[in-house]
């Protein structure tokens, strides 16, 4: 993990044998390009040629977009937004109180014990009362709580509200929280921080975050940047660290339209009016999605889905925090593949299941780049499968040249795009290239299998909860249903790029009729 800078970047910081690896990894490339046959002018690698061209000009156009929008946020926008925010600070002013929403679930002490310890230094640091509303679950994780406030906390103006859940799910723990902080007087401009209780505060975070509220009146809402510590494989730290440098710079891109994708359930912050309305609380209590197939259901995970989106219908400004920075602790047990695996399950669904309806407010409500880039994650599940199916058909028909040059051709294209994120994870990593395609790659895979089972949920934190499909003919209908689509979708989307191919030909209006028995 890279060192950051007094500005919140971070400073690049190469060692040798981190440069060693990137720098063979380039030497390779270059070398598979010079002496590997070269069968560009032939027809059939024209074609993958053609396909991987124009999709890369539109994907990494779009890519180049969000980098420069990033930059501009980075370097322009922010540092005169951060300016103000550090004169007022230096005025004197200061939040009347903060309080904190701090769901937790049976969580190792030593985190439980570092999260505690970064609020409360943060608080100490602001010198103004705090409120703690702590969402738990297990009396195991109240003792640890309250054994640390007695010791650690004993002379700071520091109040803890231990608010036990009566139902399963983070939902239900965060629901309880904010009604127990809606009785103890939450005034409308007061910052209510969320937190996970594996979250911990990088310092001066709430230096850098509380005054932008005071200085923007129709700030409703800021998320700030995440980084993981993770206690496991080597390949799954530097596949989180991959997704969060790629957060790092999306969010900046989005910020510049005073807008956000998500509000990240592991530390955000709101403006008090909001958390305490009974509209909000019951959202995340008991959100739920319509759908054709699987009627009404409510959600388990997504609860940030949840806020950001009531926030969106209200037309509510948001903010990211570039130079505010957060620590999500990740202990790896059991199957390290699995864990990969649920998480993007998660993910996939809270985005598809929320996105969908964030489109439907329209570019008006929700502002035209952010609007666009919610169609543009649906529009990328299914791009991102057109080169590897093309890549496949070719190479069954022209042989395995045509899938050597398609290896090649990711690996140098993702190295390019690599040493950009180089620069947001501060350090050099080789795996980062084979990382970024196997992350697109599955990521378009699960959201293509889920967006037919949007119903389809699994939890494994709080109890591991899954939803209940039901049973009966509806329930046999509906997988049959989900089943029939996904095939339905995934063979149209292969006859398509065989017939881009020339391995099959488009069927023409007589043969349709035909079949059709249309005469």
């Amino acid at each position: 993990m890279g060192v950051r800078a007094l500005d919140g970047h971070r400073r690049l910081v190469i060692t040798a044998g981190d440069a060693y690896k990137v720098l063979l990894l380039v030497g390779f490339v270059l070398l598979a390009i010079i002496t590997l046959p070269n069968r560009i002018y032939d027809v059939e690698m024209s074609k993958l040629v053609f396909v991987l061209g124009v999709l890369g000009i539109w994907r990494y156009a779009w890519w180049m977009t969000h980098f420069v929008r990033s930059r501009v946020y980075a370097y322009k926008v922010f540092p005169g937004i951060r300016e103000k925010s550090e004169a007022l600070w230096a005025s004197g002013w200061r939040p009347s109180r903060i309080h904190f929403m701090l769901t937790t679930f049976r969580e190792r002490r030593d985190t439980t014990e570092k999260v505690l310890a970064s609020i409360v230094r943060e608080c100490r640091s602001v010198g103004v009362p705090a409120r703690i509303a702590l969402g738990t679950g297990d009396p195991y994780d109240e003792v640890i709580v309250a054994e640390y406030i007695r010791g650690a906390a004993r002379n700071e103006d520091i109040e803890v509200i231990l608010v036990r859940q009566n139902q399963p799910g983070k939902r239900c723990a965060i629901g309880l929280a904010l009604r127990s902080l809606s009785r103890h007087l939450v005034m409308d401009n007061d910052p209510v921080v969320f937190m996970d209780g594996d979250t911990i505060l990088e310092e001066g975070v709430l230096r850098k975050c509380l005054p932008l509220f005071a200085l923007h009146p129709r700030l409703q809402a800021l998320t700030t940047d995440e980084m993981p510590i993770v206690f496991g494989p080597k390949w799954m730290r530097s596949w989180l660290e991959l997704r969060f440098c790629q957060r790092h710079m999306i969010m900046q891109s989005h910020a510049l339209s005073r807008k956000v994708i998500t509000l990240t359930g592991r530390m955000s912050v709101f403006r008090g009016k909001n958390v305490v309305e009974e509209g909000f609380i019951r959202t995340i209590e008991a959100d739920y999605l319509d759908n054709w197939l699987w009627g009404r259901f409510r959600f388990l995970s997504g609860d940030d889905k949840s806020t950001w989106f009531w926030l969106l219908t209200r037309g509510a400004e948001m903010l990211y925090v570039p130079d505010a920075l957060c620590y999500t602790v990740e202990y790896i047990v059991g199957s390290a593949g699995d864990r990969m695996k649920f998480n993007m399950w998660r993910w996939s669904g809270n985005m598809l299941r929320n996105g969908a309806r964030a489109i439907a407010l329209g570019p008006r409500q929700v502002g035209f780049f952010i609007w666009w880039c919610l169609v543009d994650q649906r529009i990328a599940m299914w791009t991102s499968l057109v080169g590897p199916f093309l890549a496949l058909i070719l190479t069954a028909f022209a042989g395995p040249v045509i899938l050597q040059a398609y290896l090649i051709w990711i690996v140098a294209t993702r190295l390019l795009l690599s040493l950009v994120l180089f620069q947001y994870a501060g350090r050099l990593d080789a795996s980062f290239p084979f990382l970024l395609y196997l992350n697109q790659l599955l990521n378009a895979i699960v959201k293509v299998y889920a967006i037919f089972r949007l119903a389809k949920q699994r939890w494994t934190n709080r109890g591991n909860q899954s939803s209940e499909l039901g049973s009966g003919r509806l329930a046999a209908f509906q997988l049959f249903m989900a089943r029939y689509l996904t095939v339905f979708y995934i063979v149209v989307l292969f006859m398509f790029v065989a017939i881009y191919a020339g391995l099959m030909e488009a069927p023409s209006w007589t043969s349709l009729r035909l079949a059709l028995g249309l005469g």
